[in-house]
């Protein structure tokens, strides 16, 4: 099967497990997600499954990215924060569909690769990213109209939501890395007044105080 049938039969993968969002279909189809995956595994970059791309970390599977992406209701006018870059897929597919992205990615060479490929696509004008402790945000870009965190926090954080300007939308996944985790929505309805919804049980890798040590492994 050839590459347009691929991502034919995930756009319809998709549609029929609850990413309904026909911009959010639109975004995912135009972005190719074998240039995001490691050559070893380019022959599964259209399967619906998440895939390793390197310093302890994955590509998320294509549901899930469509569902926290549709779950964040984006238009054109939104700036976002991402906390996460890895592999620069999910930022890829969040730039078809705001303003601007701010992204954070704590592994020093993931962010490098991701950087190029978002260069190589065009996108460079629409993403701009940093090197950092996730955890922390990027206030001096605050406040956001939504952030989207791919990595699972033990609780919802105050630090982001203190960047979450007021009528904003945070998606993140919580709970511990041995346990249960779930999709929580976040909106910021006042200075202090939140409302959360959970949406759906996931996987992800723990959100980590700090950067990795310079002599670590792909650090």
């Amino acid at each position: 099967m050839n590459v347009p049938s691929r991502k034919i039969r995930l756009i319809m993968e998709l549609r029929q497990n609850g990413v309904s969002a026909t911009p959010v279909l639109a975004a995912i189809e135009r972005v190719p997600r074998d240039v995001f995956v490691s050559a070893p595994f380019s022959d599964q970059a259209y399967e619906n499954t998440a895939l390793p791309i390197g310093c302890g970390q994955t590509i998320s599977q294509p549901l899930v990215v469509g569902l926290m992406t549709q779950a964040l209701d984006l238009n054109d006018r939104h700036k976002v924060l991402e906390i996460g870059t890895g592999s620069g897929y999910q930022t890829a597919v969040l730039a078809r569909l705001c303003r601007r992205v701010y992204t954070i990615e704590r592994h020093g060479p993931l962010l490098r690769e991701a950087e190029a490929r978002l260069t190589a696509l065009g996108l460079h004008r629409t993403v701009v990213t940093r090197e950092g402790d996730g955890g922390r945000g990027w206030p001096e870009q605050a406040p956001f109209e939504r952030i989207l965190v791919t990595a699972a926090a033990l609780d919802i954080p105050k630090v982001l939501v203190a960047q979450l300007a007021i009528g904003g939308v945070m998606v993140l996944p919580v709970g511990k890395e041995s346990g249960a985790q779930e999709v929580v929505r976040v909106r910021r309805t006042a200075e202090d007044a939140l409302v959360t919804e959970s949406l759906f049980p996931v996987r992800f890798v723990p959100l980590v105080d700090g950067l990795p040590p310079r002599d670590a492994p792909g650090a």
